[in-house]
């Protein structure tokens, strides 16, 4: 990965003032050692007229598959050899932020004792990356950058290959940023943007991935009309943390606009949430709902049949109760975030031992999956198409066959509720259905009995007198041995 920084000056201002501000001298290469490989500093050029200082970032890909060993432990589906091949690395990314904030750390924050008069006022500024994953292309680019100051915006299309131009282009584009902003703001901006426009973290992202965010995009961030788009990339599209960042930049355009400080209104909002109880999130209620039937059930070996990016699975691993934890997706992509929540390749040997992904879909029987105590189908049943759900019913209940099977699902009764849900709606737009209550009940009475069960009822949420809870759960409990296609066979 390449970027590099340029500057103009005069014999009075000169533009090899630029050292200072990155406090890197350019008479030396310096080399720093980061956590995926080495960033190189360099001056191609350093005149009193010209100065440009280049940040390569020399990644290591064998380290890469090192640093990450132990995922793949417990059946997750990361293959070695695709780790190997694939091109991410090599094109600005996370990676690349994160180096600059490590090389770079001072002249993010503005510092500079030797010339803090350069460090606080603008300067004319080159900046270009060669090769910069845009998710979006050349169009979000200029969304992103356009609004923040620069003169000029280029992002040419980088072909997919030159000896086949019919082809057409990559998800590639080469970046060309000029004009007059301070210096920091203009790495505070890539350090947010370049990770932005890749959509992709290398790291998993945690809750202090809010405070970075709002500290890198102090001044602009709260401003910018793609903030939405911004906060949700960068924080992984993490609602939680999506929602979190935006009422916080909310009070910040609010501060600005009242010309108050950010610190009082901070302050104004500790001391009404110290007295106000937050309620607590649905997903929260309905995790915590499913562990307590599984506790009930005295289940110890527990399959989460599409367990997404593996919310209940890490709450499943904090309790040593669940001794043998299985996700189960159809999705590849769910299943890498889902070992990075849960830390797999930090996990010691026992706790590691307990927890096993497996890729695979819900619609065919797979013989690893019988013999388990209990099984949770939450928020599943609804992603899956009509005419498919029997395959699932006989694949969970009539050849896995555990003991109790949990099933979560939304009440479109309670969708009424929703202010932000407009009338008609689904919550979620793979859902392929939503049931009321009575329909609910009616499919899980049939196949209760079709399969050997018994079924019971729980809400979960505010049990609403005319509308019902929001998530309704039906716990199926194995009531008789029942003749399956595969005791026959």
């Amino acid at each position: 990965m390449f970027l590099t920084i340029s500057t103009t000056g005069t014999l009075e201002r000169p533009a090899t003032d630029l050292g200072f501000l990155l406090h890197k001298h350019p008479d030396n290469a310096q080399t720093f050692s980061t956590s995926h490989g080495t960033a190189h500093i360099l001056y191609p050029e350093a005149s009193a007229e010209r100065c440009t200082a280049a940040l390569l970032l020399e990644v290591d890909p064998v380290g890469l598959v090192r640093r990450g060993k132990g995922k793949g432990r417990g059946g997750a589906p990361d293959s070695a050899l695709a780790q190997y091949v694939n091109d991410r690395p090599y094109a600005a990314s996370s990676l690349l932020a994160v180096a600059l904030s490590t090389v770079f750390k001072s002249a993010l924050r503005g510092a500079c004792r030797a010339m803090p008069e350069r460090a606080a006022a603008p300067l004319p500024l080159r900046i270009e990356v060669p090769a910069l994953p845009a998710r979006g292309g050349a169009e979000l680019v200029h969304k992103l950058f356009g609004p923040l100051g620069w003169d000029t915006v280029e992002a040419e299309p980088v072909a997919l290959d030159t000896a086949f131009p019919e082809w057409g282009d990559s998800r590639y584009v080469r970046l060309v940023l000029e004009g007059e902003l301070r210096l920091a703001d203009a790495l505070n901006q890539l350090y947010v943007l370049l990770p932005v426009l890749d959509d992709a973290k290398h790291y998993w992202v945690a809750p202090d991935e809010v405070d970075k965010l709002l500290r890198a995009g102090d001044g602009w961030l709260a401003e910018h009309p793609e903030q939405k788009l911004i906060t949700s990339r960068y924080l992984s599209r993490r609602w939680g943390l999506t929602r979190d960042a935006m009422e916080r930049l909310e009070l910040v355009r609010l501060a600005e606009s009242d010309g108050l400080e950010v610190e009082d209104v901070d302050n104004a909002v500790d001391e009404t949430t110290d007295t106000e109880e937050k309620p607590v999130p649905l997903a929260e209620q309905r995790r915590a709902a499913i562990l307590a039937a599984l506790r009930a059930a005295d289940a110890t070996r527990v399959l989460d049949l599409g367990c997404g990016q593996g919310q209940l699975l890490q709450e499943l691993l904090k309790d040593v109760r669940f001794t043998d934890i299985v996700g189960v997706d159809v999705s590849v992509r769910a299943l890498t975030v889902a070992g990075r929540r849960l830390r797999l390749e930090r996990l010691g040997e026992r706790q590691a031992g307990r927890i096993t992904l497996i890729q695979g879909s819900l619609a065919y029987t797979d013989k690893r999956l019988t013999g388990y105590d209990a099984a949770v189908l939450s928020e599943v049943v609804e992603h899956v198409d009509l005419p498919r759900l029997p395959a699932l019913e006989y694949a969970v209940f009539g050849s896995a066959r555990p003991r109790t099977v949990l099933v979560t699902t939304p009440n479109v009764e309670y969708n009424v509720r929703w202010e932000s849900l407009p009338a008609g709606h689904v919550r979620h737009g793979d859902h392929r259905f939503e049931w009321t209550r009575q329909e609910f009940r009616t499919w899980a009475a049939r196949v209760a009995g079709q399969y050997g069960y018994g079924v019971e009822f729980t809400p979960i949420g505010p049990d609403d007198p005319e509308v019902g809870p929001p998530t309704q759960m039906a716990v199926f409990t194995q009531t008789s041995r029942t003749t399956t296609k595969e005791d026959t066979a």
